[in-house]
């Protein structure tokens, strides 16, 4: 009986050390790392994943979830995972030096203090593993990160992080994977070739640049994506990168040749290119590496051929090379004219001093006397035409300019009645030039003084018109006869609100004029709005034309997906109130060159335009613009009909076929893959992981709810895409067969 006593406590004591060795997660956790925990989430002011903590939480027994997981190793946390819901920023286009950021319903309150927040955190000195993402954090990254010494993964993805990559961060040299992606950073990423064990680098979609960072060889993934980084790849960047399988640089500003070894890496499977400035030939002997899947070079200044190996069929390597100046007859309706690349590449090659310019002084001497002697007899004769055309114009002058006086009148009482601008709408307006008041001389050269054939469409005091401004800009110019007089005053207000709506993805408002009455000083009844011209065509003709479904694949259509988003969001959420009910359609949305989606006829509105029933005073269009919950219900429901048509490519025309492709789209999802893959865009078959495609179909579903109530926000819709995103780089990223997925 004793024997047995002792074999029982030996194999229990056995049973406890082994528990403590195999599941080391469910250690009692220091009453310090706890209450470190609990400050935590007051500092994070509580999001909803983590409103379930309290004083007698076990945090070591919390089971995880795909929005939280805090993982215990004796008595100290190793790893915390928080993912919330705040919106993604890389919708805020605008430069952050521009920036004056205030605090929204995006970001944290303004009490947050980002400094505070790692002073607390940095004493849960054992973590291994953070990750922080959508949690609207804000403020530039302290200099004490340096603390966390034993981090191996830092993932801040989402938030509004501002300033600079700190230096510091070269002090975690255990550091394997750190990703800054969508935030709001800026300036050069530090050097981090002692960054040792670093696999992974994801810095996209913030505003880092001109240079391209140096880094280390032992890198695996590389994401620089649509960033503002403007230099040359030199050859020799990547050349002892052995372990490099994925490399993205695309959508940012790099120029000179493009480095055709990047083709060869020994471990390099997927490469993204496009959207950037490189040129040149490529070497028609050009190798590419055996496990090279995925190539993307669109939208550059490439010409000559491709090479061999990236013309090949293989099943297993998909190649984009849209929109460059190659010479391939199969393409020849995707690629422009080698003048465009000629061209472009001369306006990015720095200006070179010519010959010309070291002619000698005798015969520069003799041109300038020639030359003076007859500018000297025109400059008469100009005086005498300037002063008369001087006099003419005079009157029409100063009435336009009593005009841009009583707008800036107007603007302040608007922007007092329409609140404070949102963030989202003080950092949208990257990359379009200033808003502006245009003289009516200056449309009227615009539209070769409304000459018939730059008519693009419209009706009876609602006319489009092709137009091109001073500096060479393509634009729209809309033509609005309004039916009964107004005061300036008045009008001014209206377009001092369409001013306001200028983002990446709407068709922006460039500027207006409005032409005064010469017997009535004081009243208008014509107004010329300027847009950006879009030229692309409509995101309807991209499904439609098969020549253009191969450049339409599935990350492409999410990519588009989300920018229609964005375009919603930024309309909601811009001024104070927002604009609902925008009437959206897939023939209103148009794409650029680079298949940015940009949405058009939304709704704003001008008072008492011709054919219109009422006259609106610009107290009437605020309540238009008001963000009322049916109108960005009824938004969501239309966005849901494009992201229809977007996974299934078919066009919809009326309810019944909307409810067709619905209940399609419905049946599928509770079925096997297969199902769905019958439900999706033949032309999209084995560019999808399932689980990308199916997160998107389902958002779209809830989209489409009978009950509005029950239909997501925009900032829901945006988490879902982006998430499906996140599932699809993922899967490129593996390396699997689209087609054993798809």
């Amino acid at each position: 009986m004793v024997i047995f006593q002792s074999m029982l406590s030996v194999l229990l004591k056995s049973v406890i050390v082994i528990s403590l060795l195999v599941f080391p997660s469910l250690a009692q956790l220091a009453p310090s790392e706890s209450r470190i925990l609990l400050q935590v989430q007051e500092l994070l002011e509580y999001p909803p994943v983590l409103q379930s903590w309290t004083n007698w939480t076990n945090f070591c027994y919390i089971p995880p979830t795909p929005s939280l997981t805090l993982v215990c190793q004796g008595s100290h946390v190793t790893e915390l995972t928080v993912i919330g819901n705040r919106t993604n920023p890389s919708s805020l286009g605008s430069s952050p030096a521009r920036m004056n950021f205030v605090a929204s319903h995006q970001s944290l309150s303004p009490k947050f203090s980002i400094d505070l927040f790692f002073t607390v955190l940095t004493k849960l000195s054992s973590l291994k593993v953070l990750k922080l993402v959508s949690l609207g954090l804000w403020g530039p990254l302290p200099a004490k990160i340096n603390r966390f010494w034993s981090l191996q993964v830092l993932n801040m993805t989402a938030n509004l992080i501002s300033g600079t990559v700190p230096p510091e961060i070269v002090l975690l040299t255990n550091l394997r994977s750190l990703v800054l992606a969508g935030n709001l950073l800026q300036g050069s990423v530090p050097d981090l070739r002692n960054l040792k064990g670093l696999h992974v680098l994801d810095v996209s979609s913030n505003f880092l640049g001109p240079q391209i960072p140096s880094l280390g060889n032992t890198l695996v993934n590389i994401t620089l994506r649509n960033n503002t980084f403007r230099s040359q790849l030199p050859p020799e960047l990547f050349k002892n990168s052995r372990s490099l399988r994925r490399l993205d640089l695309s959508y940012n500003e790099l120029s000179g040749q493009f480095p055709s070894s990047l083709l060869s890496l020994s471990s390099i499977q997927y490469l993204n290119l496009a959207g950037n400035k490189l040129m040149g030939a490529l070497p028609m002997n050009q190798k590419c590496s055996d496990g090279l899947a995925f190539v993307d070079l669109s939208f550059n200044l490439l010409s000559g051929k491709l090479p061999m190996c990236l013309k090949s069929n293989s099943s297993n390597r998909v190649v984009i090379y849209s929109w460059n100046c190659l010479s391939i007859p199969a393409s020849k309706n995707q690629q422009h004219p080698s003048s465009f690349c000629h061209q472009k590449a001369l306006a990015v090659k720095p200006t070179e001093k010519t010959h010309k310019q070291q002619a000698s002084k005798g015969k520069l001497g003799l041109f300038l006397g020639v030359a003076g002697a007859t500018i000297g007899a025109l400059g008469a004769l100009s005086l005498i035409i300037f002063a008369i055309i001087r006099r003419v114009r005079s009157r029409r002058a100063e009435r336009n300019s009593s005009e841009v006086s009583d707008s800036h009148k107007a603007s302040a009482r608007l922007l007092v009645e329409a609140r404070n601008l949102s963030p989202v709408m003080r950092l949208a307006v990257h990359g379009l030039p200033p808003y502006r008041v245009l003289h009516l001389e200056e449309i009227e050269e615009a539209t070769d003084n409304f000459n018939q054939s730059n008519v693009l469409g419209g009706s009876q005091g609602d006319e489009l018109y092709r137009g091109r401004l001073r500096d060479g800009s393509k634009v729209v110019v809309r033509c609005f006869k309004l039916r009964q007089r107004h005061s300036v005053q008045n009008l001014s207000q209206h377009m001092e609100v369409i001013s306001k709506f200028r983002h990446r993805h709407l068709v922006s408002a460039l500027g207006h004029c409005i032409d005064i009455l010469e017997d009535h000083p004081n009243s208008v009844n014509t107004v010329f709005l300027v847009f950006e011209y879009v030229s692309n065509g409509t995101l309807r003709s991209h499904l439609d034309d098969s020549r253009r479904q191969g450049v339409v694949k599935w990350p492409q259509r999410l990519s588009i997906a989300i920018g229609i988003a964005k375009g919603i969001q930024f309309l909601h959420t811009a001024i104070a109130p927002g604009s609902t009910g925008n009437d959206l359609k897939i023939e209103h949305v148009l794409l650029d060159e680079n298949l940015t989606p940009k949405i058009s006829g939304y709704s704003l509105r001008l008072p008492s335009m011709v054919g219109s029933e009422s006259n609106r005073s610009g107290e009437d269009l605020l309540d238009h613009l008001s963000s009322s919950e049916d109108g960005e219900k009824q938004d969501i429901y239309q966005l849901g009909v494009i992201l229809v048509e977007l996974i299934t490519g078919k066009p919809i025309a009326s309810q019944s076929e909307l409810d067709v492709e619905r209940i399609q789209l419905e049946q599928s999802l509770a079925a096997a893959p297969s199902s769905l893959r019958s439900a999706a865009d033949p032309s999209i078959h084995g560019s999808y992981a399932y689980e990308s495609l199916r997160t998107a179909a389902e958002i779209t579903i809830n989209c489409l709810s009978k009950d509005a109530a029950k239909r997501p926000t925009i900032e829901d819709v945006l988490w879902n895409l982006q998430y499906s995103v996140q599932v699809q780089d993922g899967w490129t990223v593996s390396g699997e067969n689209p087609v054993a997925r798809s």
